[in-house]
This record gives C-alpha cells, sequence and structure tokens, in this order.
C-alpha cells in the first residue's frame, strides 16, 4: 500500500467539487503510474505533528516488482493494477469508472469494511511539486463504532500519483484531522 502515505489507508483504519466528469474519460490507471523506480517524496504537515517535525519530508521509492505482479516499495507496501482497480493486497483503493458518486467497498476483515467513493473529478490542487490539474478524489470511509468513522481522502493527478493524503476522525460528528502530507517532488518514468 505504499504504506506510510500511498494510500494511509491502514493507517485510517487503525486510528478512511465534483463538476462534470472531464471531457475524455482517463483510465484509472493513468492516476497512479506504477514502475520500478517511481518515488514520490511528500512534505508532512499533519496537525498533531509536533512543531520540530513540521514540514518532515518522506520518501516512498518502489522497489521492485514481486512475482504475481505486485509494484513492492521501501515501505514494505506492495500495489498492482487490476483491469478495473488499483489494489494492494486487501484493498481495492482506486476503482471504475472515474466519475462523481461511483462507490465500491474492500472487506478488510471479519469485523472490517472500507467504504470508498469517487469524492471529486477535475479537481485542481496546489502542491510544493506544483499545481496539478484534472485530479480525482478518493474519499474511504471505516466506521470503527457507531458513533466514530475513520476517513481517508487521497487526490491523484493523472501521470503523476497521489498528490494529496488526508485522514480525519469523525467522532458524533465532529471532524477531527489526522494526517496531511503533500507531494513535495516526484519522479516517474524518467521525469
Amino acid at each position: 500500500t505504499l504504506r506510510s502515505l500511498l494510500p494511509l489507508a491502514a493507517l485510517a483504519a487503525a486510528c478512511a467539487r465534483a463538476p462534470a466528469v472531464p471531457p475524455r474519460a482517463a483510465a484509472t490507471s493513468e492516476y497512479f503510474p506504477l514502475a520500478v523506480g517511481n518515488e514520490w517524496v511528500y512534505v508532512d504537515e499533519s496537525p498533531a505533528l509536533p512543531p520540530d517535525r513540521q514540514g518532515a519530508l518522506r520518501t516512498v521509492r518502489i522497489l521492485e516488482r514481486t512475482a504475481d505482479g505486485y509494484y513492492r516499495d521501501n515501505e514494505r507496501g506492495e500495489l498492482r493494477w487490476d483491469p478495473d482497480c488499483l489494489r494492494d493486497r486487501s484493498r481495492r483503493l482506486l476503482c471504475g469508472p472515474v466519475a462523481p458518486g461511483a462507490t465500491w467497498s474492500s472487506v478488510v476483515s471479519v469485523s472490517s469494511t472500507e467504504r470508498y467513493e469517487i469524492a471529486g473529478v477535475d479537481e485542481a490542487v496546489a502542491t510544493p511539486a506544483g499545481r496539478f490539474e484534472r485530479c480525482v478524489k478518493v474519499r474511504a470511509h471505516n466506521r470503527a463504532t457507531p458513533s466514530t468513522d475513520h476517513v481517508l481522502e487521497i487526490t491523484y493527478a493523472p501521470g503523476v500519483g497521489p498528490v494529496r493524503l488526508e485522514t480525519f476522525v469523525v467522532v458524533d460528528g465532529v471532524v477531527t484531522p489526522q494526517i496531511r502530507a503533500l507531494l513535495a517532488r516526484y519522479k516517474v518514468g524518467g521525469r
């Protein structure tokens, strides 16, 4: 899962603008290019971090492709593209069609189901790595208790991958931000 930051679903489970569809329907795989050597560096802007750790950088680099087709990163995460979804070993993280309101779910364990939705398409996102257009935002919910929900939002830029990652805890309707990471720089396909 590119565990530390990409997609943060495991962490969210532990602690989950929609204009018209873009003129050209993008293949879901366009939103997260997987290849050995691809690398993403994130700046951690998590509100819970102590001041001396604000702005810390975290690098996620794809090191190898496993025999069964998963791309393993330096955080021991593993991702692959199936015909219509990006997945790790237990979740479907980004599925088509890339259209506002599209939904899917992943049963993570006997007592845990994560529910995903396309929360936005054709978004513009500004990060330290630049401004990215035509982004898609995926929101995942995992109900921990009847009054507590863990929320993960990942915004993917076409040809780049995740550019913004955020997690929240919602308790009795009160939203508390947990993690926020923005793309600082990246190397994809030789860029």
